[in-house]
């Protein structure tokens, strides 16, 4: 009996107990919530953030709480925000809010949502990146590997290859065709062994083009490389210069002649047949030659024809086919010099607009002819003009074999 009353009276206690604390907890929530509980309506759900050029684009769903009337974005660590209202439906909703003017780099969102009696979320958190200046400041056309006019008239370009992560979409191209024709083409970006081929291309000219990129797979804007113009290497041969090979004659006396128009050879280059001939042999089927057998020097002779028009403003490679065998105190140079009126001699050279010497120390006091050699040399234009090209020699002879030089084809090239 005493084991019950005392059982008994620790019940008691723990009853008084409960009900002391019950009652504390309604005071406390009574003080701190005099109207009630705290509602809270539904977040916005599969909330995203996607890029742009110095905005957002932000969306997200509502998937419950048909009361919600609007949201509201907090960004620049709450300093800056926009309501925007919502007009519910049965079904799931869609959020979708730009952001413009902001600043370049990564900012944070924070998104609440309000009822129509005022309550608020709880918060939705997250970052996104907002590209500008310095991003687009950063981007380069793609690279072009070779460009280069093929024998179908084509122009095939191989691209540069690029990481499949820089975000580069596509590029633009404008070029011009043979008919005057302008074309603008789009090329949709591989990130290696791309080429890309334009049909028609007008020989000489340049393409334009440039590059597009996203800075992410999501983003809503596509940033743009300005154009620029790059070169097509183009054998234009045909199109400003003749008769360059196998080369025609003028006068001819069974082997020595001078070369055919439009070829100029002045009277220093005329040193066979008693000043008559000279720059001109019958020799590989019609070639540029001076040789000096029986001493008979060509000091400052000149051969040489001017572009049948302006070249336009470019990088020119000039190419010809040559082997010669020279005593060492001789020299011939292949010239390229401004304007129609010729090359300069060799006290000169220095004024023209590029140069190669044909002889080198492989051939040079050799005693059999020096191999065949494509040899080459460059110039630029800065605006259009005729250009002088020819070749310049200084040879002197020295006895039986003396010295002779010979040229079979020359080529101009636009690069």
């Amino acid at each position: 009996m005493k084991l019950y009353k005392i059982t008994s009276y620790y019940l008691l206690m723990l009853a008084a107990f409960i009900i002391s604390s019950c009652t504390k907890m309604d005071d406390f929530k009574k003080k701190y919530e005099p109207n009630g509980p705290i509602i809270y309506p539904g977040k916005l759900d599969s909330v995203q953030v996607f890029s742009g050029r110095n905005r957002v684009l932000l969306t997200g769903l509502f998937t419950s709480d048909p009361k919600i009337v609007k949201y509201r974005v907090y960004w620049n660590s709450k300093q800056d925000s926009v309501d925007t209202p919502v007009k519910r439906t049965s079904g799931v909703d869609t959020a979708k809010l730009f952001i413009p003017n902001l600043p370049e780099g990564i900012m944070t969102f924070e998104i609440r949502t309000y009822d129509n009696e005022g309550h608020v979320s709880i918060p939705v958190t997250l970052a996104g990146n907002v590209y500008g200046s310095l991003y687009q400041s950063s981007l380069i056309n793609r690279g072009i590997a070779k460009a280069e006019l093929q024998a179908d008239g084509s122009a095939l370009i191989n691209w540069a290859d690029v990481n499949a992560d820089d975000g580069l979409l596509s590029m633009e191209i404008k070029y011009t065709d043979v008919s005057n024709k302008q074309h603008d083409t789009l090329i949709t970006s591989v990130p290696t062994g791309l080429s890309t081929s334009l049909p028609k291309f007008k020989a000489g000219d340049v393409i334009n083009y440039r590059t597009a990129f996203k800075p992410n797979k999501t983003a809503i804007d596509t940033f743009y490389v300005d154009f620029q113009d790059h070169s097509v290497k183009a054998d234009v041969t045909s199109i400003y210069l003749t008769n360059t090979g196998p080369f025609q004659r003028n006068t001819f006396d069974g082997r020595w002649g001078t070369l055919a128009a439009p070829w100029i050879t002045n009277a220093a280059a005329k040193n066979k047949d008693n000043g008559t001939n000279g720059g001109y042999s019958s020799d590989g089927g019609g070639t540029i030659n001076w040789e000096t057998w029986n001493n008979t020097p060509v000091v400052n002779g000149i051969v040489y024809q001017a572009t049948s028009s302006p070249l336009p403003a470019g990088n020119y490679i000039v190419s010809f086919d040559a082997y010669s065998e020279v005593q060492s105190n001789s020299s011939v140079y292949c010239v390229a010099a401004a304007g129609g009126n010729g090359i300069p001699v060799l006290a000169n050279l220095s004024t023209a607009l590029g140069y190669v010497n044909l002889f080198n120390g492989a051939n040079v006091g050799s005693t059999s002819p020096n191999s065949r050699e494509v040899k080459t040399f460059t110039f630029t234009l800065a605006s259009p003009q005729v250009v002088s090209i020819g070749f310049l020699g200084n040879i002197v002879g020295n006895g039986n074999p003396g010295s002779y030089f010979t040229v079979f084809n020359i080529k101009l090239f636009k690069n």
